[in-house]
């Protein structure tokens, strides 16, 4: 990021963040590790941070970074309330996905052989990380990021210990617990925001799903094709056998069927839900009221209806099908469903600019804090570079319209020379065509050949000349 002027106004902006660290020395520290992030340089690891710096060694934003004897909860409280100042709202949607921090060896906490997107392998050595991202439009700003502990990680109580993971998160714990746990502190913090999103790999879970509607959100989250689902009609009866034990659970009245297999007959549109660089974005959806099963297991191995909501398949134009489940009001717009849906792609964004430009991915440490603190300050960091950015967005939006050459005129930076006369206007016509060498008599006679009639003055000298 280049040095023009954004470290006075970042201080000013970190004031809140410095006011709530309390001691001095963590308010010292604060905004300089916040500036090694935003600064220039590939590698964003205390060493090199504290080198471009200007400091002697980087021993004190180690020591401000790992240390567990404060707590950070206020500063992500203050991130939420910031985030929410910039894109919170009725229109906003929070965005729950996962990303992944490659790592080498086997001592960084949470490490493990788990499914890596950032290599492009279904299953690596990294750290997954659980993230919320608030956003409008297409503009994102983290808000959350928890680390997954692995099934070998809950069970090893010693490596915990020596990577400092806290007594109530040694213990296996899925992400969409960890999502719901984040989501509820998010809506603690006050932020607004109109649709929870998140891929199938949260949306598979009903227990996930029961969860965000229990806190009366409303959802639109990924599903396998093969997810099961009713029609709104079934129904619930208790069959009588002739002996044995009565039920304890009533049957559905008709059979489950896959989500691909229920609307394979739907009527499909081709939705326009947004313009993109390159054009307006379209496939083709087609959505359904269904109720999914997410009951409790019955005998025969399927599950109970659950409540009624929206069934939806996308058909994208490389040919990729892909099915949501969404809770929204029952008279809701296909095209409003789809632009809903289609929101959750800034996440990823999110996740590329953290680790591109702030070094999400390049703490070297060990341990629980570290891991967790470095992430928050990059999460900081990255909410400044968007306050930047929608201010300068606003203030281009406020200026005056006019054309860039009046407006480099205005400035007094157009030579002279760029203003071309009238008479020399035609010459567009010529411009199509590829650059010829010819002699400027040449050009003459083609140019009369034209229709060009030149001044009285040069018609003289060209007769004196023998041009016609």
């Amino acid at each position: 990021m280049a040095d023009t002027g954004w470290r006075e106004e970042l201080d000013g902006w970190l004031e809140p963040f410095v006011t709530a660290l309390g001691h001095e020395k963590r308010r010292l520290w604060a905004p300089v590790y916040v500036r090694g992030l935003l600064g220039q340089g590939e590698r964003k690891s205390l060493q090199p941070m504290a080198s471009r710096l200007g400091l002697c060694g980087h021993d004190q934003l180690h020591h401000f970074v790992t240390s567990a004897i404060w707590d950070d909860a206020p500063l992500r409280r203050l991130l939420i309330e910031k985030a929410d100042a910039l894109v919170g709202g009725p229109d906003a949607v929070l965005v729950v996905d996962d990303t992944a921090l490659p790592k080498q060896g086997r001592h960084s906490v949470g490490v493990s052989r788990q499914y890596c997107g950032a290599l492009g392998k279904k299953r690596a050595n990294c750290q997954v990380l659980v993230s919320l991202t608030l956003a409008s439009g297409e503009v994102p700003v983290p808000v959350g990021l928890q680390l997954f502990l692995p099934e070998t990680w809950a069970a090893d109580p010693t490596r915990c210990a020596r990577a400092g993971v806290p007594e109530e998160r040694r213990r296996a714990l899925a992400k969409t617990d960890l999502a719901l746990g984040e989501t509820e502190r998010v809506l603690a913090a006050g932020a607004r925001f109109g649709c929870v999103l998140a891929d199938a790999g949260y949306g598979v879970s009903a227990a996930f799903r029961q969860g965000l509607s229990e806190r009366g959100l409303v959802w639109a989250v990924g599903i396998p094709r093969v997810q099961n689902v009713y029609s709104p009609e079934v129904g619930l009866h208790w069959p009588r056998a002739a002996t044995g034990r009565p039920r304890k659970h009533p049957v559905p009245s008709e059979d489950p069927v896959a989500a691909e297999t229920m609307l394979a007959n739907a009527l499909w549109r081709r939705v326009n839900w947004r313009r993109g660089t390159k054009g307006p974005l379209v496939a083709e959806f087609a959505a359904l009221r269904v109720r999914p099963a997410e009951g409790e297991q019955l005998r025969n191995g399927r599950h109970p209806p659950g409540g009624e909501v929206w069934l939806i398949g996308e058909h994208r134009t490389t040919g990729e099908r892909k099915y949501h489940l969404s809770n929204p009001p029952a008279d809701v717009t296909l095209e409003e469903v789809a632009a809903t849906l289609k929101a959750r792609w800034v996440c990823e964004q999110a996740h590329q600019q953290l680790k591109e430009e702030l070094g999400l991915d390049h703490f070297e440490g060990r341990s629980w804090t570290g891991l967790h603190r470095h992430a928050l300050m990059a999460m900081i960091a990255f909410c400044f570079l968007q306050h930047l950015r929608l201010r300068e967005r606003g203030e281009k939006r406020s200026r005056p319209a006019r054309t860039t050459a009046a407006a480099e005129l205005a400035r007094g930076t157009v030579p002279a020379a760029r203003v071309l006369p009238p008479r020399a206007r035609p010459m567009s016509v010529l411009r199509r065509r590829p650059p010829l060498l010819v002699s400027r008599r040449t050009a003459q006679v083609v140019l009369v050949w034209l229709g060009w009639r030149p001044p009285e003055a040069s018609r003289t000298l060209m007769r004196r000349r023998g041009t016609p």
